[in-house]
């Protein structure tokens, strides 16, 4: 499964790891506000509907940011703006964690969500640019797998934080760690050099070829396309953060769990999690963007049903809970490639952040509706109705969208 990765260059290798341990962070820091939300709830009698808007503004914010980071990665280089992006989420992370009222850390979360958005449009460029075509998707999709690892890193200092302190500081020790990874940006630095592909084209920029405007995204030539990827990622986006931000409180709140029961039901969902993303980028080069798409998402929407209704309890809801993080996982694990291969070069990281993004923030409005929709049904409900719509959404934009798999990048289109 992973002999692909002897046969790339050094710079490849170099470049995968950066962009695989700047998403795992990225996503380690994102996540430590979704354990923490019942802790919070009961520190501060925050409602279901407040706990929701929190996860949405900063999905909100994310996806302005990652729009307004993939223009910058055009202009100043996808490297750059990786680092950067790595250090605005780290910081206000750490300043989640100082927050004393509902009204602060909803502004501190949005701040916060403009590096989140930020830091997957430049490394999700980046290592689409910089890996083979063949090995792109494989390579892509396990980059997203980082998520997996950086949300069971959440789980695992979830549980021991919780063990020691109790919810009323491990919640603010918790977002203290998330300061750790402005260590990475070293990393970056030193070892991770900027895409050929994105030096040439903005060496012909610079000779005279004409240069790129976002506007183009919405001309004849490319409107059809933003629309459905953005749709895509809308549908894929939705159903995974309705689940990612409301599986913690599902078991601990409604199925009764606790702090450390709560932790290993979560290892479980996101070790099939990651293994789904590692399906999902072998297959996609395999069968195709499109057919894996589909068939994630068919499998996806039945096992959310499965999840919420199966009356099953113990090894067997632990058992559905592989199969759930599995199946979500492995729709959202080929988009980065996919979405690399839909974009013209000389505007690729403007492109992607805005089709990933668009996605993000309307997707992101999933959590706060789940929130307040839950007020007056059961939440296992809720999150069901949302997560299956919106995998309808990936099956009907992936079906009008063009087969990518194996398309190689030109310098300059």
């Amino acid at each position: 499964m992973f002999s692909w990765f002897r046969k790339v260059s050094q710079r490849e290798q170099r470049t995968f790891w950066a962009c695989f341990a700047g998403w795992a962070l990225d996503a380690m820091d994102a996540q430590f506000y979704a354990v923490a939300i019942p802790a919070l709830i009961g520190v501060w009698g925050l409602s279901k509907g407040q706990a929701g808007i929190l996860s949405t503004v900063a999905l909100l914010s994310s996806a302005c940011g990652g729009w307004f980071a993939g223009v910058l990665s055009d202009r100043y280089g996808r490297v750059r703006v990786l680092q950067g992006t790595i250090l605005w989420f780290s910081a206000f992370t750490l300043i989640s964690g100082l927050t004393t009222s509902y009204s602060q850390l909803l502004v501190v979360r949005t701040l916060q969500g403009f590096g989140f958005g930020g830091e997957w449009a430049a490394g999700a460029v980046l290592i689409g640019e910089v890996i083979q075509a063949k090995y792109r998707g494989k390579a892509v999709g396990l980059v997203q797998g980082g998520w997996s690892v950086g949300y069971g890193a959440a789980v695992i200092l979830y549980s021991i934080v919780f063990s020691i302190f109790p919810p009323s500081i491990g919640w603010r020790v918790l977002f203290f760690i998330g300061v750790l990874p402005a260590l990475l940006v070293f990393v970056v630095r030193r070892y991770v050099e900027e895409p050929e592909i994105y030096l040439a084209t903005r060496q012909a920029i610079a000779a005279g070829a004409p240069v790129a405007r976002a506007r183009e995204l919405f001309s004849k030539e490319y409107i059809r396309t933003t629309f459905l990827a953005s749709l895509l990622a809308t549908g894929v986006l939705g159903g995974n953060y309705t689940i990612l931000t409301w599986l913690p409180t599902y078991l601990k709140l409604t199925r009764g769990l606790s702090v450390s029961n709560t932790g290993m039901y979560l290892i479980v969902n996101i070790c099939g999690s990651f293994l789904g993303y590692l399906a999902s980028s072998h297959m996609s080069d395999r069968l195709g963007r499109r057919p894996t798409f589909i068939l994630f998402a068919v499998v996806s929407a039945a096992s959310v049903i499965g999840y919420m209704y199966a009356p099953v309890d113990g090894v067997g809801l632990m058992f559905f809970g592989a199969i759930l993080g599995f199946c979500q996982s492995g729709c959202l694990g080929g988009m980065g490639a996919f979405f690399t291969e839909l974009s013209p070069s000389r505007i690729r990281g403007t492109a992607q952040g805005f089709k990933y993004n668009v996605g993000r923030g309307i997707g992101g409005l999933c959590p706060a509706a789940v929130g307040l929709v839950s007020v007056h049904s059961s939440l296992g409900g809720a999150i069901a109705a949302f997560a299956v719509g919106s995998y309808l959404i990936v099956i009907l934009a992936t079906a009008c969208l063009p087969e990518t798999r194996g398309k190689v990048l030109e310098v300059y289109s």
